[in-house]
């Protein structure tokens, strides 16, 4: 007698995958209701999708996996695609009526990676940041609900925030596959303009010093986009507040892990230990339990009415 192959679930595989993939998100996520836990870790299994698909191949294949990728997102949007990963995303993007124009963005960010695109201006990174982490903010807000789209500026800024930390954190990591996140003007501001010239070289021990006060300005204006992320949380729902609290807080603290290294990216990559990790989200519970008297006679929650496009972000 033949024993039938049970294929797992969409939902569990994108649990498996953000499990594997950020222990930060799918600790924050595990403080959700299973329905938002699911659509939540849906988003973030297509966006891993979509990083790997470019990342890790060839420039040149990575041209034919962007082409794939846009075709694919496509058929998301038009409900043709039978894939159960694509099928998933879909139906969380048709329940939730999440813009297209958010994961064309992502896919915008993945293209400047696949042409190594130059980062001369602090606005280059900016730009950078919300493609490919902002719009997973606005993604987001669409899957909680929002009690007011003013909210969408604070999860843009949380998302660029978490990724100027991600880039603070892996300098030596993206240097050695050819890759300087970090802006022109801010390493000339500390002594290193035209350091990205070396790239395809060893990394200098000259550089260590303005790489390490360059990081440092940055985790700065990280802290500046934290900063705004939580002037939003009031507009989420409470569980969805907590879970969102909780990830900031476990991203602060990477920042501050680096901090601790003395910004050296000769130092290793910035680990938080799970102790800290644990009273990052045991404070957002703290902090979010406070609230609820508040939260009584707020408005509900609802689906964002508008998208919000780069251009209408604030820069802080």
């Amino acid at each position: 007698m033949s024993t039938a192959i049970v294929q797992p679930l969409p939902a569990q595989i994108a649990r498996e995958t953000i499990a594997v993939h950020s222990k930060s998100f799918a600790l924050a996520s595990r403080l959700l209701g299973p329905r938002l836990r699911d659509q939540t870790s849906i988003i973030y299994t297509w966006c891993r999708r979509a990083d790997d698909a470019v990342d890790e191949v060839s420039q040149h294949s990575a041209h034919e996996e962007l082409l794939r990728l846009h075709r694919e997102l496509h058929a998301v949007y038009t409900g043709v695609t039978r894939e159960p990963v694509l099928a998933a995303f879909g139906a969380v993007i048709r329940a939730r009526t999440i813009p297209q124009r958010y994961p064309a963005e992502l896919l915008a960010g993945m293209a400047m990676d696949v042409r190594r695109a130059e980062y001369n201006k602090l606005e280059d990174l900016i730009t950078y940041s919300y493609r490919v982490a902002g719009v997973v903010g606005l993604m987001m807000s669409h899957v909680f609900g929002v009690r007011d789209d003013e909210a969408l500026v604070h999860a843009a800024h949380l998302g660029i925030g978490m990724q100027i930390t991600n880039i603070c954190r892996d300098v030596a990591e993206d240097w050695n596959r050819g890759r300087l996140y970090l802006p022109d003007e801010v390493l000339a501001r500390h002594g290193a303009a035209g350091l990205a010239g070396d790239l395809g070289k060893p990394l200098a021990s000259s550089a260590r010093a303005p790489l390490a006060a360059s990081i440092a300005e940055l985790l700065a204006l990280a802290d500046r986009y934290y900063a705004s992320g939580a002037a939003g949380e009031h507009a989420l729902p409470w569980r969805a507040a907590l879970a969102v609290r909780a990830a900031r807080g476990v991203y602060s603290a990477i920042g501050a892990q680096i901090a601790a290294q003395d910004h050296d990216v000769f130092a290793g990559r910035a680990v938080v230990p799970r102790s800290t990790k644990l009273a990052r989200v045991a404070a957002a519970t703290l902090r979010t339990l406070a609230e609820a008297p508040l939260r009584i006679a707020r408005p509900a929650v609802r689906v964002p009415l508008t998208t919000l496009e780069l251009g209408r972000v604030p820069r802080l």
